[in-house]
This record gives C-alpha cells, sequence and structure tokens, in this order.
C-alpha cells in the first residue's frame, strides 16, 4: 500500500478542524460520493470555488450539486465539455472563470478536456476504484471481483491524457471477502475511506508533500465497461468462476442466464460449503445439470460439479422474486395496517417524495425506478428509514423486491410483524420427538456463518447419560477447522460489520439473541438434559435461565463501557489532556466444561461479545449439542458472520491449537487445574496472549453449632448434591461442629432417602444420572479410595443399577486431612465431612484454608460477627453466608491460589475482555 505520512498543524476549536494550508478547489462529477468528498473538504477549511456536475435529470438535481447549491457555491450543469473530440469554448471558460488551484474528479462520468485537466496550478487528481495499474477502465469493481482478487482498494492519481495512467499520489488496499459484491466492497470500504483518501490527497498537495510515483508496467490490465448484453452466465467455468461473475455483476448490470426461455438475472450468490440440500429441479439453459430450487435458494453446478447458492432471481420486467419462491404462485395477502403501521407508511411516503421530487404525488401504483430512481437513491432510501422509522433495517434488494410504493409498505409491514423472517442458513438438523417436543439440533461445526462439516469429515459419537444411547454423530474438527474458525473471527473483527457497530446497535443484537434463547428454552434445556444429564427443571431453571440472563445483562452494558479522565501535569505554555479508553482485544478463544454447557458458554461469551470482540468456542467434546444450538440462534439474532463460531472436539487437538494460535488475543478456560496450567503454559510461549482460568475446586463449608440446622442441612445438601454434584463450586469438604455433627448426619442421609433418582426428564426427579461413563468410574474409584483409607461410607458409594451412569448420593464421614478425598475434588455426588471441636474456630479456619484451591467456601452460624471474620479469613473468590449456590449475573465469580484467576460475571468479567489504552494530547 502507498502511503505517505504528512506532519499537519492543526488548531483545535469545538467546531471544526483548520489546516494552515487551503487550496481553491474545482470539485467535478457526481454522486452521493461526490457530495460527501465536497462537504468533507469545505468542513477542512478548503474553499469550493466551483462545482462541475451533471445536468438535472427527471427535474432532480444530483446529490453533489444538491449540497452546493444549498451552500451558496457556484454550480455548472454542462451536458458535455467537447464536441467532435474538440473543447467547447464557453463551457472551457465558465471553468476557468472560477480560478481553481487543483480540479477534484471524485466520481465523474464526463470526459474532461486536457486543457481543463492541466489549467490549475497543481494539475488534477482523480479517484479510481481499484488497486492501480490493475483494473483500468470504468468497471474497476466487478472486475475486481470477476476476477477473484484476493485484495481490493481504490487509487488516487494525478490525471494525464492516458486512460488511469497518470502517477499514483496515494494508494489503500483491503481485503476483498469471498461473499463480497459490488455493494458491499464500495459500501464497507470503497466509499468511506476513499472519502477520507481524497481529503488527506488534497490537504498532501496543500502542504506540499504530495508524491508523484509513476504506476509500474506489470500487472497492468484493462477491462471495458460491463453491460447487460456481454454479462451472460457462461457454464464451462467452475463453480467459484461463477460465483464470482454473478457477485461481480451485483447489481449493475446482472449476471443472467436463461431459464425456460426467459432471461433471468441472479444476485445475491455465495458458495455452498454445507451439503446440497433437496429441492426440486430447474431445466438452465447451457448448465451441465439441473439447479435446485430449495428453502434457501436457487443452487447451481459448476462444470466441476461443485454447488453455490444464488438468492434472489429478476425476471425482465424488473421484478424481483426470492429464489427460493420461483414455483410459488407469487399471490400473498394484502396487509390491513393498524393505527401505528399506517403512521409508519405515511412516513415514508414523506421520504420516498423527497426523493422523488419529480413525481406530483406519490400513489399506490408509483414505481420507485420507473419514477427515476437510481441505485444511489436505494441507498438513500434504506438510510432514510434506519434513521426516521425507529432503526427498521432493509437491505437494497427489499427495494428491488418492492418497487410500487404499495408493495414497498407491504413488505415493510410484514418485516415489523416478523412475517419475513424465512431460514437464511443451511442446517442439516437431527431432529429428536423427546419430552413432547420435536428437538431439532444442528451437529456440524459453525465457522464463518455456516453449519459445515469437519474438513477430514471426521466424526463422533454424542451420547445420552440416562440410557447409554447415541444421540448423533458430530462433527469433530481439525487444526484446520479452527484455523479456518480463527481467520473468521479475525475477519469479522477487522473488517466485518461487528468492528465498526455502535456498542448500542450490539447490545440490540445480544437482546435479541437472549430473547431468542428464552423463546426456545424448553428446546435448550431438553437437549441439555439429554446431552449432559441435567435435570429438566433444573437445566430449565439454571441452565437456561441464567444464560438468558446473563446475556441480558451483558447487553446492557454494551454502551457503558467508558474510560476515565486523568489530570496529569502540564507542560507550560502548553496544556495537556490524558485519558483512557477501553477497547475489544480481538479474536477470542472460549473453552468450557461439560458441566453446565450452555451457562458456561454464557458466562464467557456473553461478555466477550459486549466487549466488542469475535470468539472461537470449543464446546466440551460430551456436550457440544446446545453450543452448536446456540450458534442456530445467533444467526437467528442477526450476529454477524465470523463473530461467533463453535469448533466441537477433543481438547489435546482443537484446545492445544487454540492456545496455541497466533491471532488469538485472549483465552478464557474453565476445567481442571492441569490443564489450565498446560494451556496457559502454550498462550505464554506462543504470542502471550492474555488468560483468565477457572479451575478445580475443594470449596468448604463450615457449619457451627449455632446455626439454623434445618437450614443448614438443606442447603448443606445442595451445596454437594446440586446438578449432581458436577458443580465447580460445590462444597467438597464440610466441617461440622461437634455437638451438632452426628444430627447432621442424621438428617442428611434422612433426607437423601426421598431423593427420587431417574429420568432427568421426568418433572419429580431429583437426581439424574452423572455426565459420562468415564466420570462415573472414576466417582467408584474416588469412593474406594475413601473406604481404604479408613473414611466411614455412611450412604450410597455405588451405581444405581439401571441403564445409564447413575450414581448414588454418597456420604462420607471420619475424613482426616491426610485423606485423599479430603484434599481431591471429586466434582460428584459424594459429601466429604469432618468434625472440629467445639469452639475451635482458629483451627477449623485453618484446616478450610489448607488447600491449593479457592474458588468458593461457606459458612454457617446465627452470630454475624463470627460470619464476617470468617469471611474475612477464609482464602476463596466467593463466601456464602448463611446460603449457597447463590450465584448472580451481577456478581463477580471466580478463583484463588489454584482454582485460577480472572472474573465471570459482573463488571469485572468486561475487563477480562478489554485493554486499556492512555491517550495524551497537548494543546
Amino acid at each position: 500500500m502507498l502511503w505517505i505520512a504528512s506532519r499537519l498543524t492543526r488548531k483545535f476549536s469545538t467546531s471544526s478542524i483548520y489546516y494552515q494550508n487551503k487550496l481553491k478547489l474545482a470539485l467535478i462529477g457526481q454522486s452521493l460520493f461526490g457530495q460527501e468528498v465536497y462537504s468533507q473538504l469545505r468542513k477542512d477549511g478548503h474553499k469550493i470555488v466551483g462545482v462541475f456536475t451533471v445536468p438535472d435529470k427527471d427535474g432532480k438535481a444530483d446529490p453533489l450539486a444538491t449540497a452546493a447549491e444549498k451552500d451558496g457555491t457556484p454550480v455548472f450543469k454542462f451536458p458535455r465539455w467537447r464536441v467532435k473530440g474538440k473543447p467547447i469554448p464557453e463551457v472551457v471558460d465558465a471553468y476557468k472563470s472560477v480560478g481553481a488551484e487543483l480540479n477534484v474528479l471524485p466520481f465523474c462520468s464526463q470526459f474532461i478536456p486536457m486543457n481543463v485537466i492541466d489549467n490549475p496550478k497543481h494539475g488534477s487528481i482523480i479517484y479510481h476504484p481499484s488497486l492501480l495499474p490493475r483494473h483500468r477502465g470504468a468497471s474497476a469493481i466487478n472486475w475486481t471481483l470477476i476476477h477473484g482478487d484476493k485484495s481490493a482498494g481504490f487509487s488516487i492519481f494525478w490525471a494525464d491524457d492516458g486512460l488511469d495512467t497518470g502517477p499514483l499520489l496515494l494508494q489503500k488496499e483491503c481485503p476483498a471477502e469471498p461473499n463480497d459484491t459490488v455493494d458491499t466492497l464500495y459500501n464497507r470500504f470503497l466509499f468511506p475511506e476513499g472519502i477520507k483518501g481524497m481529503v488527506e490527497a488534497v490537504q498532501l498537495i496543500a502542504d506540499g508533500k504530495a508524491p508523484r510515483v509513476p504506476q509500474p508496467k506489470e500487472g497492468a490490465t484493462y477491462e471495458g465497461i460491463q453491460k447487460k448484453s456481454n454479462a451472460k452466465i457462461s457454464w464451462d467455468m467452475s463453480a467459484s468462476a461463477i460465483h464470482n461473475w454473478i457477485r461481480g455483476h451485483d447489481k449493475v448490470p446482472g449476471a443472467w442466464t436463461v431459464i425456460n426461455g426467459q432471461a433471468v438475472t441472479l444476485y445475491g450468490s455465495s458458495l455452498l460449503d454445507a451439503p446440497v440440500p433437496s429441492g426440486q429441479p430447474l431445466e438452465i439453459e447451457g448448465a451441465p445439470q439441473p439447479g435446485l430450487i430449495t428453502n434457501n435458494g436457487l443452487v447451481l453446478f459448476g462444470c466441476d460439479g461443485k454447488p453455490l447458492v444464488v438468492r434472489n432471481l429478476q425476471f425482465d420486467d424488473g421484478k424481483m422474486i426470492p429464489a427460493a419462491k420461483y414455483f410459488s404462485t407469487g399471490e400473498t395477502t394484502t396487509l390491513t395496517l393498524t393505527e401505528e403501521e399506517m403512521k409508519t407508511a405515511e412516513q415514508i411516503k414523506v421520504i420516498w417524495k423527497g426523493i422523488l421530487t419529480n413525481v406530483p404525488k406519490i400513489e399506490d401504483s408509483t414505481d420507485f425506478f420507473k419514477s427515476g430512481a437510481a441505485s444511489m437513491d436505494v441507498v438513500r432510501l434504506v438510510e432514510e428509514i434506519k434513521e426516521k422509522c425507529n432503526g427498521l433495517q432493509l437491505q437494497n434488494e427489499d427495494v428491488y423486491m418492492a418497487t410500487t410504493y404499495e408493495e414497498f409498505i407491504q413488505m415493510v409491514v410484514r418485516k415489523l410483524r416478523g412475517e419475513d423472517k424465512e431460514e437464511e442458513i443451511i442446517i442439516d438438523h437431527v431432529t429428536k420427538n423427546v419430552n413432547n417436543l420435536t428437538v431439532k439440533m444442528p451437529y456440524q461445526c459453525f465457522i464463518n456463518g455456516r453449519f459445515v462439516d469437519s474438513e477430514n469429515g471426521k466424526t463422533y459419537d454424542t451420547v445420552n447419560p440416562t440410557d447409554g444411547s447415541v444421540i448423533c454423530k458430530v462433527s469433530y474438527a481439525s487444526v484446520a477447522d479452527v484455523d479456518k474458525a480463527v481467520a473468521a473471527a479475525k475477519d469479522a473483527f477487522e473488517t466485518g460489520p461487528w468492528g465498526s457497530m455502535n456498542a448500542r446497535d450490539r447490545g440490540r443484537l445480544l437482546y435479541k439473541l437472549a430473547d431468542l434463547m428464552e423463546e426456545h428454552q424448553e428446546e435448550l434445556a431438553t437437549i441439555e438434559s439429554i446431552d449432559s444429564g441435567a435435570v429438566y427443571t433444573l437445566a430449565l431453571k439454571t441452565h437456561v435461565g441464567m444464560s438468558v440472563q446473563t446475556f441480558r445483562y451483558f447487553a446492557g452494558w454494551c454502551d457503558k463501557i467508558q474510560g476515565t479522565t486523568i489530570p496529569i501535569n502540564q507542560a507550560r505554555p502548553n496544556h495537556n489532556l490524558t485519558f483512557t479508553k477501553k477497547e475489544p482485544l480481538g479474536v477470542c478463544a472460549i473453552v468450557i466444561p461439560w458441566n453446565y454447557p450452555l451457562m458456561m458458554l454464557a458466562w464467557k461469551s456473553a461478555a466477550c461479545l459486549a466487549a466488542g470482540n469475535t470468539l472461537v468456542l470449543k464446546p466440551a467434546q460430551v456436550t457440544p449439542l446446545t453450543a452448536l444450538k446456540f450458534a442456530e440462534l445467533s444467526v437467528r439474532a442477526g450476529i454477524p458472520k465470523g463473530v461467533i463460531n463453535i469448533v466441537p472436539g477433543s481438547g489435546g487437538l482443537v484446545g492445544q491449537r487454540m492456545s496455541e494460535h497466533p491471532d488469538i488475543r485472549k483465552l478464557g478456560f474453565t476445567g481442571s487445574t492441569p490443564i489450565g496450567k498446560q494451556i496457559m503454559k502454550s498462550c505464554a510461549v506462543s504470542n502471550l496472549k492474555k488468560v483468565s482460568l477457572e479451575l478445580g475446586g475443594k470449596s468448604p463449608l463450615i457449619i457451627f453449632n449455632d446455626c439454623d440446622l434445618d437450614k443448614a442441612v438443606r442447603m448443606g445438601m445442595g451445596a454437594v448434591y446440586f446438578n449432581k454434584g458436577e458443580n465447580c463450586i460445590a462444597a467438597g469438604r464440610l466441617f461440622v461442629e461437634e455437638s451438632v455433627h452426628d444430627e447432621f448426619v442424621r438428617r442428611v442421609v434422612e433426607e437423601i432417602k426421598k431423593m427420587r433418582i431417574g429420568d432427568p426428564l421426568e418433572r419429580s426427579t431429583d437426581h439424574g444420572p452423572q455426565n459420562h461413563k468415564a466420570h462415573m468410574e472414576k466417582l467408584l474409584e474416588y469412593c474406594e479410595i475413601g473406604k481404604k483409607e479408613g473414611a466411614t461410607l455412611v450412604y450410597g458409594g455405588r451405581q444405581v443399577p439401571r441403564p445409564g451412569f447413575f450414581m448414588e448420593p454418597t456420604v462420607f464421614t471420619d475424613v482426616e486431612d491426610h485423606m485423599y478425598i479430603a484434599k481431591e475434588e471429586s466434582f460428584g455426588p459424594v459429601m466429604v465431612i469432618s468434625k472440629f471441636k467445639d469452639g475451635d474456630m482458629e483451627g477449623v479456619l485453618q484446616r478450610a484454608n489448607d488447600t491449593e484451591f479457592g474458588l468458593a467456601s461457606g459458612v454457617f452460624t446465627r452470630d454475624i460477627s463470627k460470619a464476617m471474620y470468617i469471611s474475612e479469613r477464609l482464602e476463596a473468590g466467593t463466601v456464602f453466608i448463611n446460603t449457597y449456590n447463590k450465584t448472580d449475573v451481577a456478581a463477580p465469580f471466580g478463583g484463588f491460589k489454584q482454582s485460577g484467576f480472572g472474573k465471570d460475571l459482573g463488571e469485572e468479567a468486561l475487563h477480562e475482555y478489554l485493554r486499556t489504552k492512555a491517550v495524551t494530547v497537548e494543546y
């Protein structure tokens, strides 16, 4: 990229920036782009001495002319500058009369004579939407896409007598994404950055620092103007080449083919990575095989047999339809508008009238395009509706599909009512009828907004712990899949809409995602039950319920992330200002455990996304299904592609690659301490990425003899057996004061005997299966060790004799401090009880803290002074007093010592996914 750094002398004021050097400029051109360049140059202090643009069309002035006339700038509207190749003298004289020092041509469709180009002191500069010398000519953006260029950009060059051959002044480059169209590339980069580039180029000239770099001969190409007549699709190309041809002509002039004897223009192409869905065959003239009309559009095939999908079709009469509706009758019911919808319709009518100034009255039959509207008017219509109709989001293609005012209003109302929602992604669900529901579960990797098989095609079985049956096969992600996911997340962060999105809009999308999760809560809870063994009622309330709360909480934080203003010593006679900014990190990796599959996803990803990052998430290998369902809901919520990526697979392969990947800037992990240490090491060695770890625990719960014993028994059991004991903050060791010890144990056993063990989908079930077979076997071994070391097994310790992975709730007493079960976490329904002498508060505190873990802790006592003293002395990230398991989305959660560092939940969680930048200004 050619880029010239210039040091500009500026004075700061509350209204604008004034440059030391200013020029008298003539703007020659047209369009909204020309208008924006004009406005910005005026704002920056340059004097526009004349605007030379095209005549009015159908009584409507060009946007550049409209802006200039409003400001009182002289405007000249010449239909042409030359006749039979010779300059028109009166036109040239009118131009020379303004006394310009530089001609600026942001976009110009007219041929300008050389005696005009060379007249000013500084000559003329032209904007061209390609990286010259590649793609000279009038269809540069089209050819960038048609050729499948990996990079796009623009050039600003000094005009000479050749065609786009003058010396280069400035160039800027951007990636050309695989599914970019002329519109997306222009709107994302060429338009906004082109305006900045033109302004920068003018200032370089004003400051005498503008280069003149001869264009290289190597790589030079020239392509002619693309017209409808030569935009017909050739079917002897590969799917990738056909896709490039279609998107390179989208929207103008439009790639076309012949279907049923008539020319049909194709829009909205994308390559199809997923399996080809079923559909109705459609014969296409010259195509190697019939297309397929599917729910997602028209699937086409290249000569290589690979598929692509086209979203919209346009016929000779200008009518555009979704390709999926090609075989439908096209008849729709006319909606009756509510009073509020009528008000919206009137607002839109005013907008139409403002654009179609040549139309005396907007009628139902008024056709937007037949009334003289052009492609830039489509952009204006979409943006004005967004601004004036409560942020209503339309796409350009919506206008092309509803060209009359009546059709347009009906389309808008359907969008407002949510009736336009259609499947936009191809999902090959596994469907099961279970829990009185039809549950639809994605099973493939989710990368860049699509569900795709793993690159090597490998799968593995995910198992229902209730009976040991296989639920379905799930894609087994490879290192290559991780790399694709990271690349998609990086692209989404750096060049996609997510990175530049208004924080409030980001929050709106997260609120919508939370609403969709709530709408699908029964389905999510059912999937969680069959995949992880969670009791359905608990899954509904906690696994899913708290996940919804978490996303809503962090959605509210999106537009409240703030820096600070810091007073510093002044560098007299100047003044200084220092302030900090909180910025997202970039691509974040998240690795979650199997005990709360959806909730752990929410705890980490909600904060990550609220901060503005993108993510690649690896669910636990044994519980991938709710994460993949979440991915589906994220698409329906409108989260842009690449922002969320889900790669199921093994920790040793997928997790390790994530910890080593150089483009990942943060990794959040919940799991075991040994794995956490390995991740931390890999993150340090690779690129010193930021890490937060929520690791193992052996949380102590101290029960004093002055407690409410009924409450202590009830909550003590919850502290151990909640979620089958598969709970990171479970009370791994209970210390019970001697005088109440035996009564406490008796009541616990009595209550255990009342617990109903069974199918987690049964509403009366209290205790479901352990998550997977290997874990249950580990728990049985844990109990055997406890017995061998001399602890007393009071209850349980065995597998329940029934299909599935059920473990009896277990109670051990007489547990001494040196025993294995006193030190190591079971992560299951095993209550480990130790006795302490009455009144020995310091002794029990020392024993409670005699562990390398420090995730959570608890104390039961009626003495609030004692409780507060204990809470100050306990070495744990969370202390519960006369309660347990009481987590809340607003309260920070995380451990001390080898239970890890960093926080989930609350405001502190945001800081795990932000960086602080200090900015100091002298003025």
